[in-house]
């Protein structure tokens, strides 16, 4: 199974009616080096996992998602909307030890910079809908700690996002 299969980012069966679609961003994704590819899937899936915390994605979590993929990724607005879609569709249909494996191999080919700007992307998501729940906080906290930041850098990056904290609302 190649790597862009485990992240979803090919169509399982060429029954779907996306398949097409999927192909091309597939193909798109191809282009990139392989590990800029991975370094990009495992980026949204990441975001996805945050974003579905709550079991709702809302719609300004998944523009928040496109723009950093986007941005992250350098990729076109439509290609960065699809690999976000993917990416939300393969984290919905794995588990938590998907999610581990995620958060340790993104670990394992990322620098400490790249993962804290991960952490910042984490946050913005989770405050693109006007408020961080506990439950995103704790998310990203577990990420954080899969990742193997520090909790003094997790706590700085929080700080960024205080005004956006549920708990600091009530």
């Amino acid at each position: 199974m190649s790597i862009l299969q485990w992240l979803g980012l090919v169509p399982r069966s060429d029954s779907s009616s996306d398949a097409g679609v999927v192909r091309r961003v597939a193909r798109a994704l191809e282009a990139l080096p392989a590990e800029r590819a991975e370094y990009l899937g495992l980026f949204a899936f990441m975001l996805a996992r945050v974003a579905s915390v709550d079991l709702h994605v809302a719609d300004s979590e998944t523009e928040a998602m496109a723009r950093i993929v986007e941005t992250a990724g350098h990729l076109p607005p439509d290609q960065a909307a699809l690999v976000v879609e993917i990416a939300k569709a393969e984290h919905r249909a794995s588990g938590e030890t998907e999610n581990f494996l995620a958060a340790r191999t993104f670990r394992d080919q990322s620098s400490d910079a790249e993962r804290m700007d991960l952490v910042h992307c984490l946050f913005a998501v989770a405050a693109s809908d006007g408020a961080i729940s506990v439950a995103e906080e704790e998310a990203i906290r577990g990420i954080s700690r899969e990742l193997r930041l520090t909790e003094r850098d997790y706590v700085d990056i929080r700080s960024a996002y205080s005004e956006h904290r549920s708990v600091n609302k009530a």
